[in-house]
C-alpha cells in the first residue's frame, strides 16, 4: 500500500466517515460494511503513516505534558527529584537534558515510561 494516491486517500477517508456511524460493537466482523470500513481504514492509516508521520515527543515535551496532566508545579517536581526549580525549567525549555539519574527520577515521579524518555 505504499503507492496510495492523494485521491485514493481522500476517497477512503470520506468512505470511513460515511461508514463509521453504521458500525457498532454488535456489528459482526464479517459484515459487508465492517469489512469495507476495515479496508478503507487501512488505506487511510497507510497513507497517513507515509505522508504525516507522528514524531516522538522530546524530553522537554514529555516533562511539560506530564506536569500538566498531574497538576504538579515545576517547584514541586524539583523538590521530588532533588534539583532546583531553575534546573527543571532548563529541562522543560530544552536548554539541558537530565542526567540518567534524574531521568530515572522523572520517570518514577511523573510516571513516564523509560522507553519514551529515551526516545525509543
Amino acid at each position: 500500500m505504499d503507492n496510495i494516491t492523494k485521491e485514493q486517500y481522500e476517497f477512503a477517508l470520506a468512505k470511513v466517515e460515511e461508514l463509521l456511524p453504521l458500525v457498532d460493537d454488535n456489528t459482526p466482523a464479517n459484515d459487508k460494511i465492517t469489512l469495507e470500513l476495515s479496508v478503507m481504514s487501512d488505506i487511510v492509516i497507510a497513507y497517513e503513516k507515509l505522508h504525516h508521520p507522528i514524531e516522538k515527543p522530546t524530553v522537554s515535551e514529555l516533562i511539560k505534558l506530564s506536569l500538566e496532566e498531574k497538576g504538579i508545579t515545576q517547584r514541586e517536581l524539583a523538590n521530588n527529584i532533588g534539583v532546583s526549580p531553575s534546573r527543571v525549567n532548563d529541562y522543560i525549555s530544552g536548554r539541558s537534558d537530565p542526567t540518567l539519574k534524574i531521568a530515572r527520577q522523572l520517570c518514577m515521579v511523573l510516571n513516564i515510561s523509560p522507553s519514551a524518555m529515551l526516545g525509543v
